[in-house]
């Protein structure tokens, strides 16, 4: 006996609709690897149809007052806490994610986050109007961009849609926005929630796939390209959008260090290790999944964490004793299992390494040594619940290695030296530096990174300015 599947559909001017060419695409959960839902897989018409709404929405959403985008954002904040379940539901069904998770690590930081944006509206920033030249006043304005095509990921589906429309709409900007289209159905509902609260055309959603961020991004209406993703998809997108010098804000792929110095607690910094490398089944940008053990204590440091990894539990949302859930999608379990299968014949499996079950695409809590600074795994980033651990000798070569691959998104330092962690933070070339912890995030304080894990930041007042554009007007004193 088959189920039917929901329905899912773009949100377009205030109108949910099916792609204009009628296709759809399968959307699987991946606890169970069995398809849940349809999803529009929108083409050039919907693409067209979206941001003609959201550009003729721009002007009057642009002459709010910041009085009144805040009161908009704080309604969506309250109307996210009233309708927290079904929210959760649609991201458990998304990803697979324990639903208890789910529920405090992610609905609590998501309404903090809108509300800190709901203030920064009526916080534009510039510089107060003087004369700067004999008979002349100048002044600047801090204007919206416009629409901003956005490009949400899988791993934080819901999180990272927040991240994207908060501080546009904030700053008055419309929005069209394209989840994954693996996890589309916690963005459609929150379109339904935003559609309840916003003018119609100030947030649009399009589903689809690659392609349909593609058409987003070149199209000629956006100011501005936003995209959360994999370095490729970065490097595509800037490409796409230099073509008509579109604004590019991108938050790509990480390869966090993580520098353990000889002092540590070392069953505290195990524990905090391992929750932020395993925490979404190690599918996080910040993931502390390169650790680099100071010489002295890594054997004790290795056992240790493969004790640690060996008492996770991976398993279906609905069971609370669990960490993690499933990988994302079967191509990110391909990906993790073939970072294990080709590992060099000097590295070594301490725990884990194999897929767990023949449903979902559940993958166990696994950490390698033995490993060296060129090997693949070290380099690239594996997006998976994988830990790998390298030893130094000294401070130097901790800063060495931890700054020698091409990601520089967030790194962590554990030691109880705090001049060395000060020299630590100066030295890591990474966006984020965390002291003895590793993960946390405030909506006060930006995230982004440098290298190839992008450019521009999210979260924060920085995060706010993205948004905006910069004009000087200058006035003659004269009659």
């Amino acid at each position: 006996m088959s189920t039917e599947l929901r329905r899912l559909r773009n949100y377009i001017g205030g109108e949910f609709r099916d792609a204009a060419d009628g296709r759809t695409t399968e959307v699987v959960n991946p606890a169970t690897g069995e398809a849940y839902a349809t999803a529009p897989l929108s083409g050039a018409a919907d693409v067209d149809a979206a941001m003609a709404a959201a550009a003729e929405a721009f002007p009057g959403w642009r002459d709010t007052t910041p009085a009144e985008r805040q009161r908009a954002l704080l309604k969506i904040a309250d109307a996210f806490e009233e309708r927290a379940e079904e929210l959760i539901a649609a991201e458990v069904e998304n990803t697979g994610k324990p639903a208890g998770l789910t529920r405090s690590e992610e609905i609590p930081p998501m309404v903090d986050q809108i509300r800190f944006f709901a203030g920064a509206a009526r916080m534009l920033e510039g510089k107060g109007a003087g004369e700067y030249m004999e008979g002349l006043t100048s002044f600047v304005r801090r204007e919206p961009v416009g629409v901003c095509a956005q490009v949400a990921p899988w791993n934080y589906p819901m999180m990272m849609a927040v991240w994207k429309f908060a501080p546009a709409i904030a700053a008055g900007n419309t929005v069209v926005l394209k989840p994954s289209d693996t996890t589309p159905a916690s963005t459609v509902l929150i379109a339904e929630i935003l559609g309840s609260i916003l003018p119609k055309g100030v947030f649009n959603v399009v589903c689809g796939d690659r392609e349909t961020g593609r058409l987003m991004v070149e199209h000629p209406t956006p100011a501005m390209a936003s995209i959360t993703g994999s370095v490729r998809a970065g490097m595509a997108v800037a490409e796409s959008a230099s073509k008509d010098l579109k604004r590019v804000h991108l938050e790509l792929g990480g390869k966090a260090p993580v520098v353990v110095f000889e002092d540590v607690d070392i069953a505290k910094a195990v524990a905090g290790i391992c929750e932020a490398g395993y925490f979404n089944a190690g599918q996080d940008c910040t993931a502390a999944t390169r650790v680099l053990v100071h010489e002295s204590v890594h054997d004790e440091f290795v056992q240790a964490l493969a004790k640690a990894a060996s008492d996770i539990k991976t398993g279906m949302p609905d069971d609370e004793d669990v960490l993690y859930g499933p990988l994302n999608n079967p191509n990110q379990l391909k990906q993790v299992e073939g970072f294990i299968e080709r590992l060099p014949a000097h590295a070594r499996v301490e725990a884990g390494g194999k897929r767990v079950g023949d449903q979902g695409y559940f993958y166990a809590p696994t950490v390698v040594s033995g490993l060296k600074q060129d090997d693949e795994i070290i380099q690239k980033e594996v997006f998976g619940p994988v830990i790998t651990v390298q030893s130094f000798t000294d401070e130097d070569q901790a800063v060495e290695y931890a700054n020698g691959v091409e990601y520089a998104l967030a790194s962590s330092v554990w030691t109880r030296d705090h001049a060395r962690a000060m020299r630590m933070s100066k030295k890591l070339d990474f966006g984020c530096v965390w002291i003895n912890t590793h993960i946390p995030l405030v909506a006060e304080m930006p995230h982004g990174g440098f290298k190839k894990s992008g450019y521009g930041k999210d979260l924060s007042a920085y995060g706010f300015d993205d948004y905006t554009r910069i004009k000087h007007v200058m006035t003659s004193l004269e009659d």
